[in-house]
């Protein structure tokens, strides 16, 4: 009988912390976002090779905060603007999902702003932003994270 009840209860557990991942209450971390220019070869990640780029271009160069030695490189994080010094400037609930290919402080083209979380393709920059400003304030996650919780549920659901 135990056994029965928690065949149903982990199913709309696994759904509910899903779901939760939909709504922004304190999704991620919070931090500051510059964008950069091309030239972008070549890159700190992935040398000169055009394969680096995602056909999307949404691609970015991490700053010191996340580049964890070059372990961020190929990366992929989701990023949205919360808020800018310029009203109006942020896309309202948009979200971009980024690769990392470069190193910031070591990329050729110089970002709009120094020190900042995450520099932004213009691609991307542009994805999430009405108003080119230097910097903006972004919140951004790990994409793995998002997919490890999905993951985790569906191998529970189906291993039962």
């Amino acid at each position: 009988m135990m056994h029965f009840k928690k065949r149903l209860l982990l199913p709309f557990v696994c759904y509910f912390l899903s779901v939760s991942q939909f709504f922004h209450v304190c999704h991620g971390d919070v931090g500051t976002a510059a964008q950069y220019s091309p030239p972008y070869l070549p890159t700190a990640c992935f040398g000169d090779d055009q394969t680096q780029f995602p056909s999307s271009n949404l691609f970015a160069a991490a700053g010191d905060g996340i580049w964890d030695n070059g372990a961020s490189c190929g990366r992929q994080y989701l990023v949205r603007c919360i808020s800018a010094s310029q009203p109006g400037t942020c896309v309202p609930d948009q979200t971009i999902q980024v690769k990392i290919v470069d190193y910031a402080p070591t990329a050729l083209s110089p970002p709009s702003a120094q020190s900042t979380t995450i520099v932004l393709s213009e691609t991307a920059f542009g994805g999430i932003t009405n108003v080119p400003l230097d910097s903006i304030n972004i919140e951004f996650q790990h994409f793995l994270q998002s997919l490890v919780l999905y993951g985790v549920c569906k191998s529970l659901i189906n291993g039962y």
